[in-house]
């Protein structure tokens, strides 16, 4: 059987869900992870940026090269979300590999870095997949506007719908956080027409279907090693917020995995999808706010000069469900081939 390998990009704010975002993107044989790039959210930029380092050592994938780019929005102060991921971004375990991270982090600036790598792959082949706020990725698609075309597929863990009594929002009661953080950031992706149909959205209306249970926890521990009691302490803390946060009893949602799965050129995941124009909400009492128009032609808006102007509308495909049992298997299958690649002191 012929294995399609896809480039990926993975922008990322390392929290605990995002570490095993990282362990598919870095370890699914049908990826090829280019880099990574990481961003104000989850928590500060030097702790995310020290997590992205941690998370590669412990899987053995230090190859990986990382970039610490955007460490707040374009108009906004930085918010960040100490009640959820403590702290450092990734709180609950002391296995957390020591790394010593490069002495300027800065120096090479992650946009470019990310334009450079996505732009050397074949045309329409990478996909690009965000999971925290989308700074990084609309300075991306503003300075570089060629990588939008070039691209096959943005993959963004985001938004919130309401479509599940528990998905109308986890920062305010109509935003999810990434949007949030950046939705300046947010509403330039999901208005750019040259983006029109790439475009995947994990809401919480689906990660909210994707709960890393008790059963599943104990299927995480299977073989005893330290790389996967780490990774079950970090799920353990993960719930035990999501409990006293938000209520949420049955397991923690694993948000942004499933933004990476969803870029898998496989069919290893059942999907159904519709395909909708997404607004978000800059301004007012439902800032962050992500609304379905589900128009499919151009949209009309009044132009500040006093004219009229069209904006075409990007259609953005959203799950209308996912197995979460398949997602389960293709994950654990990605902790397997990460074990025994680190050796704790």
């Amino acid at each position: 059987m012929t294995i399609t390998t896809t480039p990926i990009w993975l922008d990322c704010d390392p929290g605990h869900d995002d570490a095993f975002a990282i362990i598919l993107a870095a370890q699914h044989p049908s990826f090829k992870l280019l880099g990574l790039s990481t961003v104000h959210g989850n928590a500060s930029l030097e702790n995310v940026t020290y997590n992205a380092h941690a998370i590669l050592t412990a899987i053995g994938r230090t190859d990986v090269p990382v970039y610490a780019g955007c460490a707040k929005p374009f108009m906004r102060p930085a918010v960040h979300a100490p009640d959820i991921h403590g702290h450092s971004g990734i709180d609950g375990t002391d296995l957390i590999p020591d790394v010593t991270l490069p002495k300027s982090p800065h120096s090479n600036n992650a946009i470019v870095k990310m334009r450079d790598a996505l732009m050397a792959t074949a045309p329409q082949t990478a996909a690009l997949v965000a999971t925290g706020t989308l700074t990084n990725v609309a300075l991306l698609f503003a300075t570089f506007p060629e990588v939008a075309e070039h691209i096959k597929v943005l993959s963004i863990m985001g938004g919130a719908f309401g479509d599940r009594p528990d998905s109308a929002g986890n920062v305010t009661k109509t935003a999810e956080f990434n949007i949030y953080c950046d939705p300046e950031s947010a509403q330039s992706v999901f208005s750019n027409p040259v983006l029109n149909h790439k475009v995947r959205l994990i809401p919480l209306d689906t990660s909210h279907t994707v709960l890393a249970t008790a059963e599943v926890r104990e299927r995480l521990l299977t073989g005893g090693t330290k790389l996967r009691k780490m990774l079950h302490d970090l799920l353990i803390f993960f719930a035990a917020t999501y409990e006293r946060v938000f209520g949420i009893t049955a397991g923690p949602p694993l948000h942004d995995p499933i933004a990476v799965a969803a870029a898998l050129p496989t069919e290893e995941i059942q999907w159904k999808w519709e395909e909708v124009a997404i607004r978000v909400d800059c301004a007012g009492d439902h800032v962050g706010r992500t609304v379905k128009l589900r128009d499919d032609g151009e949209r009309v808006r009044e132009s500040s000069l006093g004219g009229e102007g069209k904006e075409q509308a990007c259609l953005t495909k959203v799950p209308k469900s996912v197995n979460a049992e398949d997602f389960w298997k293709v994950m654990l299958r990605a902790v397997d081939v990460s074990d025994g690649k680190y050796e704790w002191k």
